[in-house]
């Protein structure tokens, strides 16, 4: 049976069972209330002799018919040209340079359309008079329905991509999984996020490069852990598609995107500044918090609407209390300037009576269960039903219920919780074995399994295209959470539910420059971080930063702090207005730099190393970005200033510049020889502009005295600019005998130049500008000042750049005001050469993240305020012990019998206190050790020496990176072996029911096991408990009081096992 469940669940055959009764299995008899087990269209229950005796066959449902194709399978069973490992085939495709491989050719007939393409035929359409072959050939090996690519590169390779990913920018040593997760309060190891990008960006030590696509919609492991090697595993059977080896990365994006296609052109309010939060709770609070702007002359563009604002979370609906007039509500938004954003997710409410499940359910767009019908599944509003996008029928109901919806003054629309989530799930999101029925061109009647990563993108396309119905002479904004190659086409998006912690202000450069090397240059994070309070130094660092990404949004989670640029006082509200001035004035190159990434490709914020690709050093650097010719340089550490750091420049010049605005907590800016960037004027808003504004050129000389520099103007919203109507400027500076000539040398479009005057801002250095006025169009010179000037110049730029009268926003650890904890204090860090730990001893003594260096995978599931590692006092679930401030006793870097350890310890009350010693112990480095007591210090008079009635319990609580594929196993003191999987929900394990000293929780997808070894003598009882992508594995003491002779302790330690 057992083997049976994995065969059915590895080849996506879609099952269920017919009762809900536990799944703990014993060895040494049958399977507890052993249940049948039943595949969709009446499908026999296969023995695992059957299995070795048949031919294994993929399921392709298109429309109501079930269509059969051989497929390579399950030990001897293999296609029918027999083929279960060796070289790929290829064919050149869609242009010079790209190639299509394959397993063989019966894996290209019977390969499932793709959806990454815009256009799926010129996948499978080879082009002829190619001579070219492909540089690098992959191998394939096809085992257990899997198929596995590997393709080896030179030494020094690096690695860049994957998509939306946590962690570093260079990728060697990491291994992700794309399948659609909702992640909050993801860490660096996090292995799933919102979005699935199968794609990975090879950059040659030469500076070379080469993109690989996994063109796939299932769940795929892209492992990077091996140097120099890529090995992607994923349900077989799927084509490789691989673009160069090109002289450049940019040449190897260009030819991405005309595959997958090009970010939408987005309108100009939208890379003005966002403000949200979930939620502002009325329309009295948008007119207020917009009014501020306005008061306090900070610029913004767009105010979003979060879920509250509808009527019992019913899409398409308004709270007729709260936000009884939104048409009302948006004429006054839009008449200060402001745009209006507001939410849909997938989930409908399933209610009769309710105008949307009920035109939905006469249509019959609902995805369905195996036995056909609606499936239900919980999110904000309760029991709902979900539209399936892969339905025409759906898109169109959909995209026409946006069109009357936007009739209410909406200005964009927001798709949240679209991977899809569902509540109360141990997988976070529906079964894989629900049914689509999915158009032929997308593959047709599948599995949930086959079209989960892109069930968000097909959102986003419905939505995409209902706003454009609503008004074709404006261009739609969607914003996406769940994502696939090829969302840009309809939709920006954001990194999902941060933390309000430096490290993720870090990490968000990488994140943001990691989806624009995966084809989304239309993306940033939540400012600020959306989970926690931020602190002013914090929050004014963030801004400085996320004012230069390319998406350009505040976010703050419910219960927490106001986010807003004024919340954290003066010193920091004055950061906040200078950082959104900064990306006001740069607006016109920012919109040039989403013209061509609109129509070639080009990211929009590309790593610094893409100024120069041969340097291995820059390859690294993860606090500095380019947009374009312009290098952002940030301090994204708690501990580090700007000033005081060393900034690694790509070769070249780079002449540094401001804005009348340096200040500490800024970026640093330079502008790189031989480059033209056009400025603004800083408005309030984007609306503000006029054409007859002065335009400014930002002009950085090369070594030859020369520079150029484009600007794409047009009407910032509509189409008009496909039939002509733009003008784009391309400007040239030349010096020649102290002479600097700027004038314009070509322009294209039908657009009028409008009449304005021309500002040149010539940099010259060490902070030196010379500055001079014309009309935009003609011809101006200006002179070189001599040395004298030039020395004049050069200190009143260094007088101006200076940092010593900025006003510094104060390092406050704390932030006091609404519920929530601060999480921006720097953790304790310890590590061996196998663990990576971090504790937060001012709440709970918490371990936050216990990160397995060797498989680089991140065990717990946590935040810093909440779960994690917690150790209680009771038997009541976060009793004492949970949330008071531990003290750091000891820290020893190395001792006698250890590598490293620390020592905690926390007062919970009575007399009681509970410490904890983390240690690694020398002789047995895999393993980290955890040794926990309830301590008598102090107790009344008259108790006899004794407290009152303990019991330590401890809480940890563990990711599930794959939860269908993941289950507790051990054996038990009487001998009996157990494996609890996820349908189990909580059980208790006592007496002679109790692990025999250690049990472990199993990854077969990961082929690991974390193991618990703990004293069972210490052990009274076990418990594990299942929750949402989550499982406890938990030890407790007995309960009774302590004295200071008799304490309560439990010794456990943790370590990884590869499973055979």
């Amino acid at each position: 049976m057992d083997e049976t469940f994995c065969l059915l669940k590895r080849h996506h055959i879609p099952f269920h069972h017919s009762t809900k009764s536990s799944f703990s299995r014993t060895s040494k008899g049958s399977l507890r209330n052993r249940e049948s087990l039943h595949c969709f269209n009446s499908l026999p229950l296969f023995t695992v002799n059957d299995l070795t005796r048949m031919n294994w066959v993929k399921k392709k449902l298109i429309g109501e018919r079930l269509v059969v194709s051989k497929m390579a399978g399950y030990e001897g069973i293999a296609t029918s040209s027999e083929l279960k490992s060796g070289k790929m085939i290829f064919e050149p495709i869609l242009e010079e340079g790209v190639f299509r491989f394959d397993c063989s050719a019966d894996s290209r007939n019977t390969a499932f359309p793709s959806i990454s393409f815009k256009n799926s035929k010129e996948r499978e359409t080879p082009i002829m008079n190619v001579h070219k072959i492909p540089t690098y050939n992959p191998t394939f090996e096809c085992v257990m329905g899997q198929q596995i690519v590997s393709i080896e590169f030179p030494s020094g390779t690096s690695f860049y991509g994957t998509g939306e990913v946590s962690g570093q920018l260079e990728r060697t040593g990491k291994r992700i999984f794309t399948w659609n997760t909702d992640a909050w309060g993801y860490g660096t190891g996090t292995t799933s996020l919102y979005q699935s990008h199968p794609w990975v960006l090879v950059v040659f030590p030469d500076g070379e490069a080469l993109g690989v696509l996994a063109d796939t919609t299932q769940r795929c492991e892209i492992d990077l852990r091996t140097e120099s090697n890529i090995k992607i595993i994923a349900p077989l059977s799927y084509p490789l598609i691989t673009f160069g080896p090109f002289a450049a990365p940019t040449d190897v994006l260009m030819s991405f995107a005309r595959a997958v296609g090009t970010v939408f052109m987005p309108p100009k309010w939208s890379l003005g500044y966002h403000q949200c939060r979930w939620s502002y709770a009325s329309d009295a609070r948008v007119r207020e918090i917009a009014r501020t702007f306005r008061e306090k002359n900070i610029p913004c563009d767009v105010i979003w609407m979060d879920i509250d604002y509808m009527d019992g979370f019913r899409c398409f609906t308004f709270d007729q209390e709260r936000f009884s007039d939104p048409k009302s509500l948006a004429d006054d938004l839009n008449k200060n300037g402001f745009k209006a954003i507001w939410m849909l997710d997938p989930g409908i409410k399933y209610e009769k009576g309710y105008f949307v499940y009920e035109s939905g359910s006469e249509r019959d767009i609902w995805i369905q269960t195996p036995d056909r019908k609606p499936f239900i599944g919980e999110v904000w509003p309760g029991p709902c039903v979900f539209p399936d996008f892969t339905k025409s029928e759906a898109r169109s109901w959909w995209a026409n219920l946006v069109k009357d919806f936007v009739d209410n003054g909406v200005d964009g629309i927001w798709n949240d919780m679209n991977e899809p989530a569902v509540f109360k799930t141990v997988t976070k999101t529906m079964p894989e074995s629900n049914i689509h029925r999915g158009d032929p061109e997308l593959g047709g009647c599948q599995n949930h399994s086959h079209y989960h990563n892109v069930y968000g993108m097909l959102m986003a396309r419905s939505t995409y295209e209902g706003m454009k119905l609503s008004d074709e002479q404006k261009r739609p904004f969607v914003l996406t959470r769940a994502g696939y190659v090829g969302s840009q086409r309809y939709a920006a998006t954001w990194t999902g539910d941060n933390l309000s912690t430096w490290e993720h202000l870090h990490m968000s450069i990488s994140m943001v420059l990691q989806l624009g090397l995966s084809g989304q240059p239309l993306s940033g994070p939540d400012i600020g971080g959306f989970a926690g309070n931020a602190t002013p130094k914090l929050f004014g660092r963030w801004m400085g930063v996320g004012a230069m990404f390319p998406f350009c949004r505040g976010h703050s989670e419910t219960d927490t702090i106001d986010h807003e640029p004024w919340s954290f006082g003066e010193e920091c509200e004055e950061v906040c207005r200078l950082a959104l001035r900064r990306r006001y004035r740069l607006l016109p190159h920012i919109y040039t730099l989403f013209y061509l990434a609109h129509t070639l490709g080009i990211p929009v914020a590309t790593p610094t190393f893409f100024a120069d690709p041969k340097d291995f050093e820059l390859r690294m650097h993860e606090n500095s970005f380019l947009l374009g010719p312009l290098l952002v340089y940030a301090s994204t550490r708690h501990d580090e200033e700007l000033h005081e750091m060393q900034h690694k420049l790509p070769k070249g010049i780079w002449l540094s510049f401001d804005f009348e605005d340096s200040h500490p907590d800024l970026p640093s800016l330079y502008l790189k020889g031989g480059s033209i960037i056009p400025l603004a004027p800083p408005h309030q808003h984007v609306g503000e502009a006029t054409p007859t504004d002065d335009i400014s050129l930002l002009v950085a000389l090369d070594e030859h005295g020369k520079a150029e520099g484009i600007l794409f103007e047009d009407d910032g919203d509509g189409y008009d600019y496909i039939k002509g109507r733009y003008l784009l400027t391309t400007y040239v500076a030349e010096l020649q005998s102290s002479i600097v000539t700027l004038r314009v040398s070509k322009t294209e479009g039908s657009w009028k130049r409008p009449n304005r005057r021309l500002h040149v801002q010539l940099l010259l250095g060490i902070g030196a500008v010379l500055e001079a006025w014309g009309t935009d169009g003609e011809i101006l010179q200006i002179k070189m000042p001599s040395e004298d000037d030039m020395s004049e110049l050069t200190l009143a730029g260094k007088r101006q750049y200076g940092l010593q009268s900025a006003k510094r926003i104060p390092d406050l650890d704390n932030v006091s005001g609404h519920k929530g904890t601060e999480l921006s204090r720097t953790p304790v860090e310890i590590k061996s050469g196998v663990w990576a730990l971090k504790v937060v001893p001012w709440i709970g003594g918490r371990i936050i993240s216990m990160e397995h260096l060797p498989s680089g995978t991140q065990w717990l599931h946590s935040r810093v305020d909440v779960n994690g590692y917690e150790e209680y006092s009771g038997l009541e679930y976060r009793s004492a012990g949970c949330f008071e401030a531990y003290s750091v006793i000891d820290r020893n870097l190395e001792q006698a019998g250890e590598t490293e350890s620390l020592e905690l310890e926390g007062d919970i009350g009575g007399g009681l206190v509970l410490e904890r010693k983390i240690s690694f112990p020398e002789n047995d480095p895999k393993l980290f050790q955890i040794d926990s007591g309830i301590i008598a210090r102090k107790v009344g008079a008259g108790s006899g020496g004794f407290s009152r009635l303990v019991c330590l319990r401890v809480h940890p609580m563990f990711n599930l990176l794959h939860p269908t594929e993941s289950y507790v196993s051990f054996t038990s003191i009487n001998g009996f072996k157990h494996e609890i999987w996820p349908e189990a929900g909580e059980q208790f394990f006592e007496g002679e029911l109790r692990p025999n000293g250690e049990w472990m929780l199993v990854d077969k997808c990961l082929g690991l096991a974390l193991v618990n070894r703990f004293d069972i003598s210490q052990t009274y009882k076990c418990l594990v408990h299942w929750g949402t992508g989550t499982v406890n594995l938990e030890l407790w003491s007995e309960s009774r009081p302590v004295s200071k002779e008799s304490p309560l302790r439990i010794s456990h330690g943790y370590e990884v096992r590869g499973m055979s």
